[in-house]
């Protein structure tokens, strides 16, 4: 080796104040310990013990400045009042055989936001994944008694309903993977595209309900015919991006064969524009083109993309209530409250 020559470091740097370094090589041979044992040398940027490594405490991060500033024009107040009832039972199927646009979240997020406005509000789970249950903390693990015994059974739905604890007046009846036979099953039954609508009469009849909610699975099968001959009124969310308008054609031609030949009291009155996305045009123009052919039946307030919308179904909750001060909720309780008060707008 060659000649040794000692080097002072600025002190900050992490390196020791001496060190030996090979002239033909340039780097100084230290050890992986790179503290000064003097305190006062050490660098305020590196821990006392250990090896030199990167820190992101709290201490080296500026305060992020607060996003209240640039969300002023939203409103956090997730705290509903006490929401109008309507005159009779509202029954919403939430259709829509296009996956992944928030059929699901929509159903589970404004039944408890109904709820929460002290209405009565039954969810029906019949998608056979039973994301609806999970996001309302209802078990749905095989063998739970739920929509497939009602369904294929002929059980009572009473006898099944399990209370959720998102809301109080927030009733679930849950689904299990054993749906997923039930489309081959019910191709065999009589009259079967009425049995949801049977026992949910049976329900009806005897218990006091200001809102039911289905969830039906991203298809048009028997278990989507079966919702839409039960049902008054269609939710359809729509997803702020060009596919989710080629599917709704689609439902629309279904809509209006159920009406003319099962269900006369089938209307579509609500269409909820879903993971909307304010930095991109693509979702302006979706909106402005929805709005376009569904004038009437769009509601003022679109559900933002949002990842507190994403996360609640994770914890068991709404976003309502995993977290209440979040844009997701607030748009959510505004477009229930819209819902509620259209019902009595329309009763007039």
């Amino acid at each position: 080796m060659g000649a040794v020559v000692v080097e002072k470091v600025a002190p900050g740097l992490g390196w020791p104040w001496d060190s030996y370094a090979d002239p033909a090589i340039g780097w100084p041979d230290v050890s992986r310990e790179t503290m000064s044992a003097d305190p006062r040398r050490a660098s305020p940027f590196m821990r006392g013990n250990g090896p030199r490594r990167a820190r992101y405490d709290v201490d080296e991060v500026p305060p992020l400045p607060s996003l209240e500033q640039d969300l002023d024009d939203v409103s956090r107040e997730t705290s509903p009042a006490h929401l109008p009832a309507p005159p009779t039972t509202r029954i919403f199927v939430v259709a829509n055989q296009k996956g992944g646009v928030g059929k699901t979240t929509s159903a589970v997020n404004l039944a408890t936001a109904l709820a929460l406005g002290g209405l009565s509000v039954l969810v029906i789970d019949l998608d056979p994944q039973g994301n609806a249950s999970t996001a309302l903390g209802v078990d749905h693990s095989v063998g739970t008694p739920g929509s497939y015994e009602v369904v294929i059974g002929g059980d009572q739905l009473a006898d099944h309903l399990v209370g959720s604890s998102e809301a109080p007046g927030l009733a679930v009846l849950p689904a299990t993977i054993d749906l997923a036979g039930a489309e081959i099953e019910l191709v065999s039954m009589v009259a079967r595209e009425n049995r949801l609508l049977r026992a949910l009469n049976a329900y009806l009849a005897g218990h006091h309900t200001d809102y039911v909610f289905i969830d039906c699975p991203p298809s048009l099968g028997l278990l989507t015919l079966n919702a839409l001959v039960a049902a008054n009124e269609i939710l359809i969310p729509i997803q702020c991006e060009y596919y989710a308008l080629e599917g709704v054609s689609q439902l629309v031609r279904t809509i209006n064969l159920v009406k003319g030949e099962l269900n006369n009291r089938l209307r579509l009155t609500t269409v909820l524009l879903t993971m909307y996305d304010g930095r991109t045009r693509l979702a302006a123009q979706v909106a402005e083109e929805v709005r376009t052919h569904f004038a009437a039946e769009t509601l003022p307030t679109v559900i933002p993309r949002s990842v507190r919308i994403s996360e609640a179904p994770s914890y068991g909750q709404s976003v309502l209530t995993y977290h209440p001060d979040s844009a997701g909720a607030a748009s959510s309780l505004h477009a229930a409250e819209e819902i509620a008060r259209r019902g009595t707008r329309r009763a007039d």
